[in-house]
């Protein structure tokens, strides 16, 4: 994570914080330079707290840390962008996590942007009367429709990782790559 910077300066160097009389002692500065060369780091990442808690403004690597922090895993081969906006709109979509609608932004995000088409089997209704057939079907599945842009290609693997993780445990779903067009493309199924 953070790593020692060679010749860092110190924001607050310890010999200016002792009196006058132990300025002029050669031994003392020289063990203090030292320390402030230990601490320099260390200052400077308190004094910058912050930024690192700031996704637009956390290092690459601190960023990966921030993320678990609001329960994301961006996949490692995302790009810096992607996994900041992941971060950015991690609580937001936590709401609406186990939705058709988390499920699509979800998958938007992942596909830059392209729109996912989603078919779930369930239903709800409400009713004063006793014995009212429940909607749906009785085992919940939901089938997942995402068209490839022109020239983009889809992890398939990615893609159910991350379906797998958006849907309720107890539903199952089938994911269908249509290729870019209006053609009928490749089904497959993931639980």
């Amino acid at each position: 994570m953070r790593a020692e910077v060679p010749g860092l300066p110190t924001p607050h160097p310890l010999i200016e914080q002792l009196p006058a009389v132990y300025l002029e002692q050669d031994f003392l500065g020289r063990f203090l330079a030292a320390l402030d060369e230990v601490l320099a780091p260390v200052l400077l990442t308190i004094d910058n707290v912050p930024a690192y808690l700031d996704h637009r403004s956390a290092p690459d690597d601190f960023l990966d840390w921030l993320a678990g922090w609001v329960a994301v895993e961006p996949h490692e081969d995302s790009p810096a962008d992607q996994r900041r906006a992941e971060v950015r709109g991690a609580v937001a979509r936590h709401a609406r996590r186990g939705t058709v609608g988390g499920l699509a932004e979800a998958l938007r995000l992942e596909t830059g942007g392209t729109e996912p088409e989603i078919v779930e089997s369930g239903g709800t209704v409400w009713s004063t009367t006793p014995n009212t057939p429940l909607p749906g079907d009785a085992v919940p599945w939901v089938t997942i429709r995402v068209r490839a842009g022109e020239g983009q290609r889809l992890d398939r693997v990615r893609l159910e990782e991350l379906i797998a993780t958006e849907v309720p445990a107890h539903v199952g779903f089938t994911l269908e790559l249509l290729p870019p067009g209006g053609g009928a493309g490749a089904g497959g199924a993931g639980e």
